[in-house]
């Protein structure tokens, strides 16, 4: 595994009725990144709930994800959207390689405050895991699920956590609280990635195994050239039991 890493948090507004504008500024902060960067950004960070064009807005997010896939290259890139399967819709976690989708999980814990229950489906626990890209132990948590302990439990040993979000102005606090403490706790480098729209809390930012934050909400892109030999350091020193 590379000693050093780009990691990338972005934090923009995307509404749910700018599809291609949204797309595009993805595309933009994208090229913006080194070659190799690590990339979350915000939950649904395409087409936003659109609970009301669910059909269409899936069929968009199939074809905006092929776009991406062209230009993300060895970057490894994380965010969520709306996927239809067996006429069920999901909101669904993707990470793009290689010009590949290398995993997938749908959101397991749905906000019912937001009505997300309504419109989506459940995924599957056992999805939420650790997977290995380029010696990275890389694991992903939606919004709402950094509320819940159990999920916590089965990402233990994650060197990199994804948070894709769309998390709401009145907890910002909480948020930034709930995303430094999963670094700390996990001794793991957490990229969380929120909306910046009106009602959103923003607080995109990267936390270090020692729990250092950087946020930043006037930039839609926070960059960090991560010394990912603070994992094993930030382990060795704090042992507490994690691989």
């Amino acid at each position: 595994m590379t000693t050093s890493r780009e990691l990338v948090t972005l934090g923009f507004d995307y509404p749910q009725d700018k599809w291609d504008s949204n797309l595009s500024k993805l595309k933009e902060l994208i090229s913006q990144t080194s070659d190799d960067a690590v990339i979350c950004a915000p939950e649904l960070a395409l087409t936003n709930f659109s609970f009301d064009l669910l059909e269409e807005a899936a069929l968009f997010s199939t074809t905006a994800i092929e776009a991406l896939k062209k230009i993300v290259g060895e970057r490894i890139f994380c965010t969520t959207v709306i996927a239809k399967e067996d006429g069920n819709y999901y909101n669904r976690a993707l990470v793009l390689h290689k010009g590949k989708i290398i995993h997938s999980q749908d959101k397991v814990k749905l906000f019912k405050f937001g009505e997300e229950d309504k419109h989506y489906t459940p995924g599957d626990i056992q999805k939420v895991k650790i997977i290995e890209i380029d010696g990275l132990r890389v694991a992903i948590l939606i919004c709402f699920e950094i509320r819940f302990i159990e999920l916590w439990q089965k990402i233990q040993g994650a060197d990199i956590i994804f948070v894709p979000s769309l998390w709401g102005k009145l907890r910002k606090s909480q948020y930034e609280a709930i995303t430094t403490a999963l670094a700390i706790i996990n001794q793991a480098f957490v990229i969380a990635s929120n909306s910046t729209q009106e009602d959103m809390a923003a607080s995109s930012g990267i936390i270090t195994p020692f729990g250092v934050a950087y946020r930043d909400d006037s930039k839609e892109l926070i960059s960090l050239k991560a010394d990912l030999r603070e994992i094993k350091k930030m382990r060795r020193y704090m042992d507490i039991g994690l691989s």
